[in-house]
């Protein structure tokens, strides 16, 4: 079977960067591959265009263009926040709010969105909502582990919202706010760099 529109496809892939043989980002393993219904919006386009027609036991290599991914940094989503934003009970996670971490915001819309925190100044956080793989060409290598058709259940999680589609492919180009790590097949992970 192939992979085609809203077929189930388990398979297993290295991400790195700078190239084939450059640093790791993410990898899956045998017992947390990368799962998720092909077609249904949840993986980055040119990922899925690059797998569509590939088999079970089918290895795959290629690259995706910073252009292709999650595009160039954009210098626009790099804000200052009032620092009471962060406030509960009058106090700030000084374990969440640091220089480095990765935090879990929302947007006016209700939009879930993660920022990284660049800056603590006495009144403001300067926080980067660019997707952390941003301005970033991606390097896929692995193979197709299984393709088959997706039981009712999983199509309803798939077109529902439920889960997050698992690892690569994580956005649409956009501001996809998952950070790297794969979801394994609970559905329950980080988003990886292909969920939408």
């Amino acid at each position: 079977m192939e992979i085609t529109r809203n077929k189930f496809v388990t398979l297993s892939y290295v991400l790195r960067l700078q190239g084939f043989e450059g640093e790791i980002v993410e990898e899956t393993t045998e017992d947390k591959p990368l799962e998720f219904i092909f077609g249904t919006g949840r993986m980055l386009q040119m990922f899925e265009e690059k797998l569509d027609g590939l088999k079970a036991g089918d290895d795959f290599s290629f690259k995706l263009s910073a252009d292709e991914a999650y595009g160039q940094v954009n210098e626009e989503a790099k804000v200052d926040i009032p620092k009471n934003i962060f406030e509960v009970d009058g106090k700030i996670d000084e374990d969440l709010i640091k220089v480095g971490n990765m935090v879990p915001m929302q947007d006016a819309q209700g939009n879930r969105l993660n920022g990284i925190v660049l800056d603590i100044t006495d009144d403001t956080v300067k926080m980067d909502f660019n997707h952390p793989l941003a301005g970033d060409d991606l390097y896929f290598s692995g193979a197709v582990k299984e393709v088959r058709e997706a039981t009712d259940e999983e199509m309803m999680a798939a077109v529902g919202g439920g889960g997050c589609g698992s690892g690569c492919g994580c956005g649409s180009g956009e501001q996809a706010g998952c950070d790297s790590g794969s979801c394994g097949s609970d559905g329950s992970g980080s988003g990886g760099c292909g969920c939408s």
